[in-house]
């Protein structure tokens, strides 16, 4: 099985010297089970016919350039590399895609990077993929050219419960009105998000619960309110260490004079831990949502409901 999997740029000047590969094409936004069922068939027809297993993706998503604009974003691609590593997956390759990428005619885009860059000997892809210029490009085409040009073509199958399929928009749907049993039903764990710890106004120290706060989550955060979590400290390519247990604020302290109510911020109390994380990334492995964030008469009743969320927090995610 690959271990540390870890995103390659490609442009189009750059040739990479690879072995042939089974070649998946998607944006796998989130590694959900459905990603998941695909990668796991993918990889094992990979190792059957002693190839390379490979996943063509792309940044940023492509409706960012020629559609309605980039949807929330699950996963970080450094993430969703980790996540197929663990699946198995060898090689993980980035497309920038821009205006001129999106150019691309249907054949180009199959000789330049799926067959010189890539060397695949076999692409899955999805029932309605679709490629090139315009998304001119099907699958009757890809099959064609593939005949051509020396490599097969497997349409896979989705993955579904009695819900229905699963996907990155129904995982957004979910985490959008605060459903993280859903969410995590579609991801196959826990919505995640992530950052870098940065010093705030240390008010949260003042009332007794110093929080880490994060920079910059860039992945999709859930309804402003008071949630569980799982904390990881990130400390490289695929490693992170367990710090235990918190209670993360999503939203505005509305509490707190002086605060910007536009600004949407990200602060966690880890329960049981003493130590300085600042300039360190963590993950939050969002488990549960405690309550809805709300303004207090006071700062003493905000301190007492805190130390209620932490109460709360243990018994959710006791193991």
């Amino acid at each position: 099985m690959s271990q540390g999997a870890v995103p390659v740029a490609i442009d189009e000047a750059t040739t990479i010297s690879q072995a042939p590969c089974a070649m998946m094409v998607g944006n796998f936004d989130g590694v959900h089970r459905g990603h998941q069922a695909v990668l796991r068939e993918a990889v094992a027809e990979a190792r059957a016919g002693e190839l390379a297993a490979v996943v063509l993706t792309f940044d940023p998503h492509p409706a960012a350039v020629v559609g309605a604009g980039t949807p929330p974003l699950l996963s970080t691609v450094e993430r969703r590399a980790e996540l197929m590593s663990a699946l198995g997956v060898d090689r993980v390759y980035v497309r920038k895609f821009d205006a001129a990428f999106a150019s691309w005619s249907p054949e180009r885009f199959v000789r330049e990077l799926v067959v010189k860059t890539l060397c695949a000997r076999l692409v899955v892809v999805g029932q309605n993929f679709r490629f090139g210029v315009k998304r001119s490009g099907d699958l009757a085409l890809l099959r064609d050219l593939g005949g051509r040009l020396g490599f097969r073509v497997r349409v896979h199958q989705v993955a579904r419960d009695e819900r229905g399929p699963f996907s990155s928009t129904r995982a957004r749907q979910a985490i959008g009105v605060g459903d993280l049993d859903e969410a995590a039903r579609v991801l196959g764990r826990p919505h995640e998000l992530s950052g870098l710890v940065v010093p705030g106004a240390a008010r949260g120290r003042k009332l007794g619960f110093p929080t880490a706060n994060l920079d910059q989550v860039p992945e999709m955060l859930p309804p402003n309110g008071v949630y569980a979590v799982h904390v990881e400290k990130v400390v490289g390519p695929a490693r992170a260490l367990s710090l235990g247990i918190g209670v993360t604020n999503v939203g505005v302290r509305p509490t707190i004079e002086g605060t910007d109510l536009t600004k949407r911020t990200v602060e966690t109390f880890l329960l049981d831990f003493d130590g300085d994380l600042y300039g360190r990334r963590l993950r939050l492995r969002v488990g549960a949502r405690l309550r809805d964030e709300r303004k207090f008469a006071s700062l003493d009743e905000l301190k007492a409901q805190i130390a209620r969320d932490v109460d709360d927090a243990r018994v959710k995610l006791a193991p």
